[in-house]
């Protein structure tokens, strides 16, 4: 099938972004990377009456330190944010999901800030965001606002952005120096996942000091696996003590059954992912 028919802008900054989706107001849909809303205006699941691409917002672009963050334009492709070597020292593991998510193709044109926003909950890149304490800023009508990961993500593809408000930026704080790994289980090559665990790591002189672990689809949202964070703090990073910490990473989730997984399956797969993931992230 072929879209209805819209109209289409393509403003340069952000300002002018905030003004086209004010006078479009409920009809109109921003573009990023395209690599969700194409999809679904081919299929005419979506019929709105204006596209905004915020391709031409140059400020939209790109990744850069401040202070004790590494901040990254929401327009940020995967594929730069998978080679960028401020990413690989301060923050590597929103890199290391990122390098999982569908293809080359699809990470040469999707976005960092688009695939947040969309909020799908088997997506790769919000259970890492969670994980690293992310802060989402806002751009709308009466200025810009900064949102904590925790509460970004309300429900199903569903977030804090509100109407006539736009995703401008993400910013991590700096974990120098930690572990990171992202492991995700899918029946296919380029799926969603089915189930995936992010982990960032703190090792000193062999004991864990600090963890950060987040999980992918075991909730409407991403979920912090927090009981699995306190039991690993203060353990010697042998593989005894990260198996048996890692038993907690189900608890407090709510995952779905479907045709890929049951829900006693996928708690079985975050415990079992969790142990490898905290493994490899502590070296």
């Amino acid at each position: 099938m072929i879209p209805a028919q819209f109209d289409y802008v393509r403003p340069t900054t952000v300002e002018e972004a905030v003004q086209a989706l004010r006078d479009g107001g409920d009809d109109a849909k921003l573009l990023a990377g395209g690599q969700s809303l194409l999809p679904v205006l081919r299929l005419r699941m979506a019929d709105p009456s204006l596209i905004i691409d915020l391709g031409g917002i140059p400020e939209l672009r790109g990744v850069r330190e401040d202070g004790n963050e590494v901040v990254v334009g929401a327009m940020t492709s995967h594929h730069d944010v998978t080679r960028d070597d401020i990413l690989r020292q301060h923050v590597a593991l929103i890199q290391e999901a990122t390098k999982t998510v569908a293809d080359p193709q699809v990470r040469h044109r999707g976005t960092l800030g688009g695939a947040l926003a969309h909020a799908d909950p088997a997506g790769d890149l919000a259970a890492p965001a969670l994980a690293l304490e992310a802060k989402f800023v806002i751009a709308g009508e009466n200025g810009t606002r900064t949102v904590a990961a925790a509460d970004f993500f309300e429900d199903y593809f569903s977030t804090a952005i509100g109407e006539g408000e736009l995703l401008t930026e993400i910013r991590f704080p700096k974990y120098t120096g930690w572990g990171a790994r992202y492991e995700k289980f899918n029946r296919v090559a380029q799926a969603w996942s089915i189930v995936a665990v992010a982990a960032t790591i703190k090792v000193d002189g062999g004991t864990i000091s600090d963890a950060r672990i987040g999980l992918t689809n075991m909730a409407g949202t991403p979920v912090r696996a927090t009981a699995v964070e306190s039991a690993l703090v203060g353990q010697s990073a042998t593989e005894d003590n990260v198996r048996k910490a890692a038993q907690a990473a189900a608890e407090g989730t709510s995952p779905t059954a479907d045709a890929d997984a049951g829900t006693d399956y996928r708690e079985h797969l975050a415990r079992v992912l969790t142990g490898r993931a905290v493994l490899a992230a502590a070296g």
